[in-house]
């Protein structure tokens, strides 16, 4: 390909990065591929994957999947109800890689170790490139344990779940040769209170007919569904089939959301209207056995903020090395290495968190299962809130061009408050802490194990821990929920950096985030390593 012109009639380009060509994701990121030797995924399915996503060509594709957004057809030209929603071929692009590396299926094959590590990190990979694509195929990754309350619906659906074909076509699941399972539960008077559902359940011999409206469902195109709805018993989980044998099951899109991110994703508002279900466990026992898959893609919403994250260090980082000001690189300047490498903490911390949670997710005893329902919402809650500040930060690096749609910087920023969003958002999230907390004592003690496994490395992270202890003997008042999340997962973080990173990071991150040594402010540090942090983020980059 030839080289862009820059001696123009005007003026010659000078002092602008060129473009980054292909990256490969797996094989640029020292700290993913540490954490994955700590935490047992699979580098063999991560490497081609990495380095496929990083391709100039994979990340076009991903910019046309958000420059041409969904299209809501809702009939056709007579007038016939089509209720379809239709997509740029790049979008299909995107979620035929995916599905073809095993993002939705790994962790299923019998016989995988370290299969929800290695799906864990092929979200953080993919929230780098394109997040939108990743909603259908987490939905369907997360569905599996949620289906075994149905061992016939189970039978049918898991395979095409866990085959690795993207299949978009308009048929029975039976005919198809893949496909994707969404979630609709929301509803405009409850919210994240689900047991407010007002969407109805009748009996139809064997099967439901359901009634009523869903105020968000992501993914519309999925070839099913799983809601809720009030039956004679009480609140129950369904499985919605998008489509019946020789019919389109009456699943009607009102209208597509106009969401500030995430766009080359369709979210909608949908009406049931006497539409064919299927009952997924007992009548009464809708959350109990929706939480499961809810379980499942709070996984990835915790990891998802990880991957913007990196994305947009990444960005800044490339930038601040190949662009001079007053005399002297960017990456050459004390405050803005400050900057870089105080953004890198948060990254590799957000990293640690995301992927020892995947571990837990992998174990097979009640301690490994107690330690992931507490860990995931710990990981959902602070990877989240950090993501929107390290975007931003990162954003500023690149000065007015970050805020330029040339650059990949407004679309990570706009991404970055969705998944402390979806699947609870931060209050929920942190009730929901103080819930496990107090009803599950194994997870209480698992959370515990985690922390002091780490006493007795640094001064500074034991005092904290104890100060911690201090503050709260027990479970803090509701009001006081958000800190204790807070300090609960930075305690959690800096355990495990201490454990597992290198000694310029962890140092780092004790000091700034527990002792104290730092502002409110990003980049206002002082006393860090930041030449060896600094050169983990491009290991093969000078600066």
């Amino acid at each position: 390909m030839s080289q862009a012109q820059s001696h123009l009639a005007t003026h010659e380009v000078t002092n602008q990065p060129s473009p980054r060509g292909d990256i490969d994701l797996w094989q640029s990121d020292l700290p993913l591929r540490e954490a994955i030797r700590h935490n047992h995924g699979d580098p063999t399915a991560l490497a081609p994957y990495g380095a496929e996503l990083g391709t100039a060509h994979t990340r076009e594709d991903g910019a046309l999947a958000n420059r041409h957004t969904p299209d809501l057809h809702l009939f056709d030209r007579a007038g016939r109800r089509l209720d379809e929603v239709h997509f740029h071929p790049s979008y299909h692009a995107m979620m035929h890689r995916s599905t073809a590396a095993g993002y939705s299926a790994i962790p299923w094959v019998p016989g995988t170790t370290g299969g929800h590590v290695t799906h864990a990190a092929m979200v953080y990979l993919a929230s780098q490139v394109e997040p939108g694509h990743c909603c259908p195929l987490t939905m369907s990754y997360a569905a599996t344990p949620a289906l075994a309350a149905n061992p016939d619906l189970a039978a049918l659906w898991q395979p095409k779940l866990h085959a690795r074909v993207y299949d978009p076509s308009i048929r029975p699941v039976a005919k198809k040769d893949g496909a994707t399972l969404g979630m609709a539960m929301t509803e405009k008077q409850g919210g994240s209170d689900v047991r407010a559902n007002a969407t109805t359940a009748t009996r139809d011999g064997e099967t439901y007919r359901l009634t009523g409206h869903k105020w968000f469902c992501s993914a519309p195109m999925s070839d099913g569904f799983l809601t809720l709805a009030q039956a004679p018993e009480g609140l129950t989980c369904f499985l919605v089939p998008r489509w019946l044998e020789g019919a389109r099951n009456t699943l009607r899109i009102q209208r597509l959301k106009d969401k500030l991110g995430n766009r080359s994703n369709a979210s909608a508002e949908i009406e049931f209207d006497q539409t064919f279900a299927q009952r997924l466990g007992d009548e009464g026992r809708g959350v109990q056995t929706i939480i499961q898959m809810v379980h499942h893609t709070r996984l990835d919403t915790a990891m998802a903020p990880a991957g913007l994250m990196r994305a947009a260090l990444a960005e800044a980082h490339h930038w601040a090395s190949h662009r001079s000001a007053f005399q002297k690189r960017l990456i050459d300047q004390p405050l803005m290495r400050a900057v870089l490498a105080d953004l890198a903490l948060d990254v590799e911390a957000a990293l640690a968190l995301g992927l020892r949670t995947a571990r837990a997710f992998d174990g097979t005893t009640e301690a490994d299962r107690a330690f992931a329902r507490i860990a995931v919402a710990l990981a959902k809650f602070h990877n989240n809130k950090r993501a929107p500040v390290v975007t931003y930060e990162a954003m500023e690096a690149l000065g007015g061009m970050g805020y330029v749609e040339d650059t990949p910087m407004p679309l990570l920023y706009r991404e970055a408050p969705l998944n402390g969003i979806w699947e609870g958002s931060g209050n929920v999230i942190c009730l929901d802490i103080l819930r496990t907390l107090a009803r599950d004592p194994l997870a209480a003690e698992t959370l515990r194990a985690e922390l002091t496994a780490a006493l007795g490395t640094d001064p500074r992270y034991d005092a904290a821990l104890k100060a911690h202890s201090a503050r709260w003997p027990g479970l803090p008042p509701e009001a006081e929920a958000r800190w204790f999340a807070e300090r609960t997962a930075l305690l959690l973080q800096a355990a495990l950096l201490i454990r597992h990173a290198p000694p310029a990071v962890s140092d780092a991150f004790t000091a700034t985030r527990l002792a104290g040594e730092a502002g409110r402010i990003t980049g206002a540090m002082a006393g860090s390593d930041v030449t060896a942090i600094l050169a983990r983020i491009a290991p093969d980059a000078a600066g």
